[in-house]
């Protein structure tokens, strides 16, 4: 087992900290998972230090073979992690000195803690980054499938969760591919923001040595270095905009489960869902639960409350680092792992989801979803819309004393709400000639549902 050891600063004070002090303010418990970033960002301070002659090749031979075997111990689960010596950092830096002595302790000149953790959240954010952005892709290609598989499914679509007008399941589930591609370009966006370097800030002001900041940003791949040390180790921007935009994300995906709950209610009986993403009732045999779903809505606001924590951390902060951003990581990790895991589960879930067309076309009928489509008619016909929509609302009210859907009355029926109806009515009456009617891109159209597929299946292939 690793000894303790004292502090980096201990020198300073008289007495040792409380025991109850140190584990309030240790981050080791939580701040591990950046180890590897920990070492990346250190080999390449390392090299640029040897670049610049402050570094011997000896000491960054020595540095870079203790790393390796620090990773590999970190890897194995073979690293003993102390409280004692407080995050991360002073674990490595710790474990380092023990294997390749002074050495390791030449590895942090030039640098803070201050900015080697704003250096490390940034290379680990920005690789969580980018398998979110390929799991929100997956998801994409899921909903895609579906879609093409109801190119021509009719449905209800609804305002005010009333019936309004005919669309086709395709369509519908189009809407969340573009969500989904908001999302997505809003993740490449924020990643330009992630990917600058901190390090070479050191505690806030820069260090005196004759380091270089661009030589270390390119052995990292960041785009650019930022340029204000004082806002290099106090900024989170970076974590409060990675947050807003996976708060939107799952923000979207309750909206998906809310619907997904509702369709498999029978009464509307629109799906059905694979039997591993439902559970049954402790007490009431015949239930068929959708959990997943129903979680993905409470994981929603779970999200939204890390987004009110981080900007509630930030608000009062003087400038520069200040203790209180170490409580940044554990509701960014969170908010990462929360989000990994739903988009993963959603993927799934949604290639195991059956259509019943059946029930979807009888609600269509239920709802006088053509009402629409025969003011429309009407205008046409030159009639005002004013007075069309008039004609129609009492076309519906006869209709629906007489239990019967708009396209099932007759010509004589009809006639009496104008007299501008003709035989052809019966061309916009149905849910197919109101979907056919509305071909234009955006439009529900079958046609044009399977060409914004093409389009869509082009973006995430481009």
């Amino acid at each position: 087992m690793q000894d303790a050891s004292p502090k980096a600063w201990s020198g300073r004070f008289s007495e040792p900290v409380a025991e109850l002090v140190k584990r309030y303010t240790a981050s080791v418990f939580f701040d591990k998972r950046l180890a590897e970033f920990d070492i990346q960002g250190s080999l390449a301070h390392a090299q640029m230090l040897n670049k610049v002659g402050v570094l011997s090749d000896a000491d960054l031979a020595a540095i870079t073979d203790g790393m390796g075997k620090i990773l590999a111990d970190i890897r194995s689960e073979n690293f003993v992690w102390s409280v004692d010596l407080e995050d991360v950092h002073m674990n490595i830096e710790k474990r380092l000195t023990d294997l390749i002595g002074d050495a390791g302790k030449r590895l942090h000149t030039g640098r803070s803690r201050n900015d080697q953790v704003a250096t490390d959240i940034r290379l680990w954010l920005r690789h969580e980054i980018d398998i979110l952005i390929e799991l929100a892709r997956d998801l994409q290609e899921a909903l895609l499938d579906l879609a093409e598989a109801n190119v021509d499914t009719v449905m209800p679509g609804f305002t005010h969760l009333q019936v309004a007008q005919p669309i086709t399941f395709g369509h519908h589930i189009l809407a969340y591919v573009e969500m989904l591609s908001r999302d997505v370009e809003r993740l490449v966006d924020t990643r330009k923001r992630v990917n600058r370097l901190p390090l070479g800030a050191a505690a806030l002001a820069g260090t005196s040595y004759p380091i270089d900041r661009e030589y270390v940003a390119r052995q990292l791949s960041f785009d650019e270095v930022c340029f204000n040390s004082l806002d290099a180790v106090s900024d989170r921007d970076f974590a409060i905009e990675f947050t807003a935009a996976a708060a939107l994300i799952m923000t979207h995906l309750s909206r998906l489960s809310e619907e997904l709950v509702l369709w498999m209610n029978p009464r509307f009986g629109f799906i059905d869902m694979s039997d591993g993403y439902c559970t049954g009732s402790s007490i009431m045999p015949q239930k068929k639960n959708p959990d997943v779903p129903e979680l993905v809505r409470g994981k929603t606001g779970r999200v939204n409350g890390h987004l009110v924590a981080l900007l509630t951390l930030m608000k009062g902060q003087p400038l520069a680092y200040n203790k209180d951003n170490q409580e940044d990581k554990e509701p960014l990790f969170d908010t990462v792992d929360t989000l990994t895991a739903t988009l993963r589960i959603v993927a799934d879930m949604m290639r195991g989801v059956v259509v019943k067309p059946e029930a979807m076309r009888r609600a269509v009928k239920q709802g006088y979803a053509t009402a629409t489509d025969l003011a429309d008619y009407l205008v046409k016909k030159g009639l005002p819309f004013r007075d069309a929509h008039e004609a129609v609302a009492l076309a519906v009210r006869y209709a629906s004393e007489q239990r019967k859907d708009l396209e099932e009355l007759s010509m004589v029926e009809l006639g009496t709400f104008s007299p501008l109806i003709g035989m052809d009515v019966f061309t916009v009456l149905t849910p197919e000639g109101a979907l056919a009617s509305r071909d234009h891109i955006g439009g529900t159209a079958p046609r044009q549902v399977k060409m914004a597929i093409i389009r869509a299946r082009a973006r995430l292939e481009g």
